[in-house]
């Protein structure tokens, strides 16, 4: 295992096979990718979609973040999931619940099939179904977009579970302490307004 991925901050939680990686790496919808241009860091959210044991992300073919990764820069994705707030009876000791993924590497730009393929992962991934029932894109809007590749060669989890960590001189304190799950919920879809307008559709179920 290359000793950058290694976690050093709270080393019991590093978690470094696939099957959590993957697993962090499936259920967020999307990612940051950090990079450096003259000295400036970046830190931009975008697409992400994984097909084994590499990592799509999805931009424009005109940004900057896109066209400094495909000179082989090297660039760094995350992907943070929120898992609950952890209140402990002392400040200094709250914390959260989370599962990361961090990974390293040079990024790599896709073409031809391999690019349409993205595409369709990056819809399945966030609207699974979807891309058998919407128009399929047309050459020009695949030269408008870029697709870049990182290998999951080095990446690595990090994960914290369970209750706050209270100091023993604490514990009688009558403050309530605990975990707060939070979780990602989809609500009810909006309108397509302009075919409401029309008479033709209601709110998609």
């Amino acid at each position: 295992m290359p000793d950058r991925i290694r976690v050093r901050r709270e080393p019991e939680r590093g978690r470094y096979d696939r099957e959590t990686i993957d697993a962090i790496l499936d259920e967020a919808l999307f990612c940051h990718l950090g990079f450096v241009v003259d000295g400036q860091p970046y830190v931009i959210p975008t697409l992400h979609a994984r097909r084994g044991d590499l990592l799509y992300v999805h931009g424009s073919s005109a940004s900057r973040m896109l066209r400094h990764a495909a000179t082989g820069a090297p660039m760094c994705a995350t992907v943070t999931l929120l898992d609950g707030l952890v209140l402990a009876k002392s400040v200094f000791n709250h914390s959260i619940d989370y599962r990361s993924v961090v990974v390293l590497g040079e990024a790599r730009v896709v073409e031809d099939e391999e690019k349409l393929e993205a595409l369709r992962l990056f819809t399945e991934h966030v609207a699974p179904g979807r891309w058998d029932e919407a128009r399929q894109p047309t050459p020009t809007e695949l030269k408008a977009t870029a697709i870049l590749s990182l290998s999951l060669t080095e990446a690595s989890a990090k994960v914290r579970t369970g209750p706050p960590e209270d100091e023993p001189e604490d514990v009688g304190l009558p403050v309530w302490s605990g975990v707060v799950p939070i979780h990602l919920a989809v609500e009810e879809s909006e309108y397509d307004w302009r075919r409401v307008r029309d008479g033709r559709l209601g709110p998609r179920r």
